[in-house]
């Protein structure tokens, strides 16, 4: 499967000319033409992608960037600015979701192309005629979804934006082989499906967080081979009622978080957060009302994840570490956070320092 599916991607990519002239297929099937390599670039999205798969030297060619969803992420935002210090001089073009992106600020920059999520495009509305009309090419990724499909084809576009193809592919690769080593050893095993539940837990103890439906965590829990108890409830993204939680009795839960948290109680990890630090605030939520009664609780095989660490080209590792929780023997030699971190002594400038993945 492999092998095909990475041939009927590369299908998608088309040279118009032997100059730079270039066409591609975006994730929503659209055709974009474009100048590639792009010498004048906005990042919508996925800006740690952006230069995990095009290198940091195509930062030089990045004149905008929708800058908070790295700066949500401080401590990590932080440590790639002691790296290379000009990121903060980036102009920041506002955020699609507040309302705030601002069309005659990306238009004032000139760029070649803006890079978007599938979600930024969508609600965008008319405004993505005014970008078009300003001739500006607009390519659409989405790691969100969190489908093989999605995360190769948004890899290999960045790859031709950035003249960076090879590296794209071998990346994509990577991550396909990775997906598909777990998916043919829970085949093969055919072992009873845990149930999981998985939560943003940032808000803490005392208020239930937001759970995923069939993207992002919730999807990477399937592609582990778990049934995650909050599908039939969250299409995408929402919160369960504390009753549903407890009638659905998971067997594992992963609480996740960035590396601040809205409560003193919240789930903190990622960049500089002390792993005895993170099991504390993890423990915090076994005491919830109602919880001393359900499976994961009772057998202890509760979890943390690193917020920051799905929806991304990287999240390869986190799929390890959920098939992991759920089948501890059968994947007993999976290790996720070393898989983590051998992604960015591999491919980016900086190599983070905390708790990534850990379990109480």
């Amino acid at each position: 499967m492999l092998k095909k599916l990475l041939s009927l991607t590369a299908l998608i990519f088309s040279s118009m000319s032997l100059a730079q002239t270039t066409t591609v297929t975006d994730v929503l099937g659209r055709e974009v033409t474009f100048e590639a390599p792009s010498q004048r670039v906005v990042v919508g999205f996925y800006p740690e992608d952006y230069m995990a798969i095009g290198t940091e030297a195509a930062y030089d060619r990045v004149v905008g960037m929708s800058k908070y969803i790295w700066q949500a992420r401080e401590a990590n935002w932080q440590m790639y600015l002691e790296h290379r210090p000009s990121l903060d001089q980036i102009p920041g073009i506002g955020r699609v979701d507040t309302k705030t992106f601002s069309v005659e600020k990306v238009i004032s920059l000139r760029p070649d192309l803006i890079l978007l999520a599938d979600w930024q495009f969508k609600g965008l509305g008319s405004d993505v005629k005014r970008l078009e009309s300003a001739g500006i090419a607009i390519v659409v990724v989405d790691y969100n979804a969190q489908t093989l499909e999605r995360h190769i084809q948004s890899t290999r576009l960045i790859g031709v934006i950035t003249g960076q193809e090879e590296r794209a592919a071998r990346i994509a690769a990577e991550y396909a082989r990775n997906v598909e080593t777990i998916a043919d050893r829970l085949n093969e095993a055919q072992l009873p499906m845990p149930k999981i539940y998985t939560e943003f837990g940032a808000a803490g103890v005392g208020e239930i967080g937001y759970t995923f439906g069939k993207n992002m965590w919730g999807a990477i829990s399937k592609m582990a081979g778990g049934e995650n108890i909050s599908a039939p409830f969250v299409e995408w993204w929402g919160k369960l009622n504390p009753e549903q939680i407890i009638a659905a009795n998971p067997d594992i839960i992963v609480i996740t978080g960035y590396e601040t948290a809205g409560s003193d109680d919240g789930m903190i990890m990622g960049q500089g957060v002390d792993e005895e630090v993170a099991k504390s605030r993890l423990a915090g939520f076994k005491q919830r009302l109602g919880w001393s009664t359900l499976n994961a609780v009772r057998q202890n095989r509760i979890f943390a994840a690193y917020h920051g660490a799905c929806r991304t080209i990287l999240d390869g590792a986190m799929i390890q570490f959920y098939a992991k929780a759920m089948y501890p023997e059968l994947f007993k030699d999976l290790h996720p956070e070393e898989a983590y971190k051998a992604f960015y002594r591999e491919y980016l400038p900086v190599m983070p320092e905390g708790t990534f993945v850990t379990a109480l």
